[in-house]
């Protein structure tokens, strides 16, 4: 196997849509926090290493559980990449992560490690299978705007904002584990959306996703009439796309949701 075809399953391995997104994602409460353009890099290359080591691991942990159900779309499983190689990638990346968390800010290291990874890893290892599988998710994401801002010596964000970031990653999170829910649940992986089954978890997913554009729009200061149409229009949209879309649809519908709750978060500061 050449190098090329390695590092190309060990990205697919990462979880490249999802790993993007909330790189993107991070770019963007950056540059709404302002400063100086070399800590905002640092902190958005602690949140991408973070992501990776959420990936692998994943993947890692779910290795066998992929072979039997014969996930087509993971190198592991298929054998195009070896358990060491993905292994050893993983630890560059967690050591890369606690280095430029630590090089951000002592509190943004704290909260990102703590909440941002540790929860990633907790889901990973154990509250998938449980009924607070959304937990992880909404920690995460909930506290990403204070990685950043902190990160950036800009202080602690509105509290609303980390609530938007939560919702955010409840809904991301009930999207995602749609295409899986029959293979989830032939081996023993049952969170919070196989309890409540496909049709409320997609309504579920919607309605919060949409409450966090809600927020966006009209948390102090309120948006001038115009754009709160716009992108309470907008999201209504994607919410609806996010309802009744198949396969990955949903969940991309999310993160445009997420992305545009950014650029109004980037707008208003």
């Amino acid at each position: 196997m050449t190098a090329r075809q390695v590092t190309l399953s060990l990205i697919k391995s990462a979880h490249p849509l999802p790993t993007a997104a909330v790189t993107v994602l991070t770019v963007g409460l950056v540059v709404g926090a302002g400063g100086a353009w070399v800590d905002g890099l640092v902190v958005v290359f602690a949140v991408f290493a973070g992501q990776l080591v959420i990936g692998w691991s994943n993947d890692l942990i779910d290795t066998e559980r992929d072979r039997a159900v014969g996930r087509a779309d993971k190198p592991l499983a298929q054998g195009d990449v070896g358990v060491r190689s993905v292994r050893v990638a993983s630890i560059v990346a967690a050591a890369v992560t606690v280095i430029t968390s630590l090089l951000a800010s002592l509190p943004a290291a704290a909260l990102h490690l703590s909440l941002g990874v540790g929860s990633g890893l907790a889901y990973n290892f154990w509250l998938k299978r449980t009924a607070w599988s959304w937990l992880p998710y909404a920690l995460a994401f909930g506290v990403l705007p204070a990685v950043a801002w902190l990160g950036m010596g800009a202080g602690m964000p509105p509290y609303w904002m980390m609530i938007v970031g939560a919702l955010l990653g409840v809904g991301a999170h009930l999207l995602n584990v749609l295409p899986d829910l029959a293979d989830d649940e032939a081996m023993g992986v049952r969170g919070l959306p196989h309890r409540i089954g496909e049709a409320r978890t997609r309504l579920l997913a919607a309605l919060l996703l949409f409450e966090g554009s809600v927020i966006v729009v009209f948390a102090p200061p309120a948006l001038p009439v115009m754009w709160s149409a716009a992108v309470l229009l907008a999201s209504a949209v994607l919410a609806v796309i996010a309802w009744k879309g198949s396969g990955k649809t949903p969940f991309v519908a999310a993160i445009a949701l997420a992305v545009l709750n950014v650029i109004m978060l980037i707008i208003r500061g």
